[in-house]
C-alpha cells in the first residue's frame, strides 16, 4: 500500500537503544536472558464504556481500570476497520484492509483461494518462530481463523459456544437477526462461554511453561446478544440507567451517501425503533451489563496471572477489536467511522513497564503486532505496516505525528489525530470534527474555508492505492454495495 507520507520502518525499532526485553535474571551466577511471556486478552464489540476511559459514567469496570492503573493506557486508541473479520485480521497481520483486500466479515485467512499472494505472516505464526509456545482460547481471529491457526501453531481451547447460551424466543427486540437481542438470560455465569473460558485460561496458567509463552483469550461479549445473568444488570438498576446524549440533527450536515453507508443493508435495529419502543434504556442497561460481566471474567484471569510464578515476567495487552455505537449518531452497532464506531480500550501493563500513565496520542490496534516484536527483543519486520507503541510506554506524551487510520471499504477512511477526526467518503464527502470542542462529533467543520490547511494536513494519509474487495455476501459488503449504487445516477 502506499501512503503519503512514507511510514517509515526506523519507528519499528527499540526507543533511544533501551532493552525492554529480554529480563536479565541471575542463575548460577550467570546472567541469563529470558524473553517475557504475552497474555493477550481481546475483548469483542467494548467501546470506550470503562471507567478509565470516560465512555460512560455508570460503567463499572474495576479489573480493567486496575490494570490500566498498573501499565499504560492508551486513550486515543482505535481500530482499522468497525467490522470483526477486518479488524482482528489487521491486528494479526499490522497490515491495512486496504492492503490486504479484507474489508468485511469474510473472506478469513485460511481461504487461500480468495488471496491473489499470501496477505502475510500472522502475530501467532511469528511468535511461534521465536521460540514462543503457542497457547489459545475464544475468539482472536474471527471464526474458523482461530482453529486454523492456533491449533496448527500449539493448543487452542476452543470457542466455549461462542455467543451463546440462546433463550427459545428472544427477550426484547422480537424482529430481525437472532444476534440481535437483550436481556437477563440465563440464570448462571457457568452457562456462559466467558466464563468457561476465564476457567479454562486460569488452568494454562497453573501448568508449568518450560517456554516462554504466547496465551491469547478472546472474550465475546458484550457482543449480541447481550445476554447475562440478572445479578448483572441488578449492578446498574433501569430506572436510573442514563442514555447516549444525542443531538437530534445530528446527521444533517453530512452527505447522503454517509448516511446510507451506515444505515442501509444492516441488521440492527434502527434507532427509531429503539427509542419508539421503550427499549433504549434496557439495551443500554444490558451493554454496560455485559461489560461488568466481562470485567470481572478479565479479573479472574488477572488474578490467575499475579499468583502464577510467571507474574514478574509476563506483559498483559488488552484490547477491544472496535467500538459499537448505542444510540449515538443515530446508530447501532458498528460499522462506522466516528468516533463510537472506531474508538477502542487499549492497556499494555507488566514485565516492569511504567505504570499509572495515560497517552492521548492517535496509535490503532496494527501497531501491536511490532509494539510485541519490540517488547520481546525480536527484530523488527519492515513489511508490517503498524510501529512499535514502545516509545509512547516510556514517555506517552513524546512527539508523534502519525495519526491513526480506520477505513470501511475503499474509499471510505477516518484519520484521526489527537485533536481530530478527518473523514473522506468514495463519493468525495467529508467531515471534520474538533475533539477540544466537540468529543461528541457534533458538527462537521468540513465545509468551513477556515478548515482548509486542517483538511489537507489530514487527507494526505488517505492510501493512494486499495486492494479491491474480496469476499462478498456479508452485512459490510451488502451495505457498501448498496451506498456505491445509491449514488449513481
Amino acid at each position: 500500500m502506499k501512503l503519503l507520507p512514507v511510514f517509515s520502518s526506523a519507528l519499528a525499532v527499540p526507543f533511544m537503544g533501551w532493552s525492554l526485553a529480554p529480563v536479565m535474571e541471575a542463575q548460577e551466577g550467570q546472567a541469563e536472558e529470558k524473553r517475557p511471556n504475552i497474555l493477550l486478552i481481546s475483548i469483542d464489540d467494548l467501546n470506550d464504556w470503562v471507567g478509565h476511559l470516560g465512555g460512560h459514567p455508570q460503567a463499572k469496570t474495576p479489573h480493567i481500570d486496575r490494570l490500566a492503573e498498573q501499565g499504560t493506557s492508551f486513550a486515543n486508541a482505535h481500530c482499522q476497520s468497525p467490522v470483526c473479520n477486518p479488524s482482528r485480521a489487521s491486528l494479526m497481520l499490522s497490515r491495512y484492509p486496504s492492503s490486504t483486500g479484507i474489508y468485511f466479515l469474510n473472506p478469513e485467512l485460511l481461504d487461500e483461494d480468495a488471496f491473489a499472494e499470501k496477505p502475510g505472516m500472522t502475530l501467532p505464526e511469528r511468535m511461534k518462530e521465536e521460540g514462543y509456545a503457542i497457547t489459545a482460547g475464544g475468539k482472536l481471529f474471527h471464526g474458523r481463523d482461530n482453529p486454523h491457526f492456533f491449533a496448527s501453531l500449539g493448543v487452542y481451547g476452543g470457542q466455549f459456544g461462542s455467543f451463546g447460551p440462546y433463550p427459545e424466543e428472544k427477550i426484547s427486540q422480537p424482529f430481525g437477526h437472532r444476534l440481535w437481542d437483550w436481556g437477563a438470560f440465563p440464570d448462571e455465569d457457568e452457562s456462559m462461554p466467558d466464563a468457561r473460558l476465564a476457567r479454562w485460561t486460569k488452568a494454562q496458567l497453573a501448568e508449568e511453561q518450560t517456554e516462554p509463552f504466547f496465551l491469547a483469550v478472546g472474550f465475546y461479549r458484550p457482543h449480541v446478544p447481550m445476554y447475562v445473568p440478572q445479578k448483572w444488570f441488578d449492578l446498574h438498576p433501569r430506572e436510573s440507567v442514563k442514555t447516549p446524549m444525542v443531538y437530534l440533527d445530528d446527521l444533517d450536515d453530512i452527505s447522503k451517501y454517509a448516511r446510507d453507508l451506515t444505515r442501509l443493508e444492516h441488521v440492527a435495529p434502527t434507532q427509531g425503533w429503539v427509542r419508539g419502543s421503550g427499549e433504549w434504556e434496557h439495551a443500554v442497561q444490558a451493554y454496560l451489563a455485559c461489560t461488568s460481566f466481562v470485567d470481572h471474567y478479565v479479573g479472574e484471569v488477572l488474578a490467575a496471572l499475579e499468583s502464577s510464578p510467571y507474574a514478574a515476567n509476563t506483559i498483559v495487552i488488552l484490547f477491544s477489536d472496535h467500538g459499537f455505537h448505542l444510540g449515538e449518531k443515530e446508530r447501532w452497532a458498528k460499522r462506522s467511522l466516528w468516533e463510537d464506531g472506531t474508538r477502542v480500550p487499549l492497556i499494555i501493563s507488566g514485565s516492569g513497564l511504567p505504570k499509572g500513565q495515560h497517552s492521548q496520542k492517535p496509535v490503532g490496534l496494527i501497531d501491536l503486532y511490532p509494539t510485541i516484536l519490540d517488547l520481546i527483543g525480536a527484530d523488527p519486520d519492515p513489511r508490517l505496516e503498524g510501529q512499535s507503541l514502545v516509545p509512547l510506554l516510556y514517555d506517552p506524551a513524546r512527539s508523534w505525528d502519525r495519526p491513526v487510520l480506520t477505513n470501511y471499504g475503499p474509499g471510505n477512511h477516518a484519520v484521526r489525530s489527537e485533536r481530530w477526526r478527518y473523514i473522506r467518503y468514495n463519493d468525495g464527502s467529508e467531515e471534520l470534527y474538533d475533539h477540544n470542542n466537540d468529543p461528541h462529533e457534533w458538527h462537521n467543520l468540513a465545509s468551513l474555508p477556515e478548515y482548509r490547511t486542517i483538511l489537507s494536513e489530514h487527507a494526505q494519509w488517505i492510501p493512494v492505492e486499495e486492494k479491491p474487495i474480496l469476499g462478498r455476501n456479508s452485512t459490510g459488503h451488502n451495505a457498501y454495495t448498496a451506498a456505491e449504487g445509491n449514488r449513481r445516477p
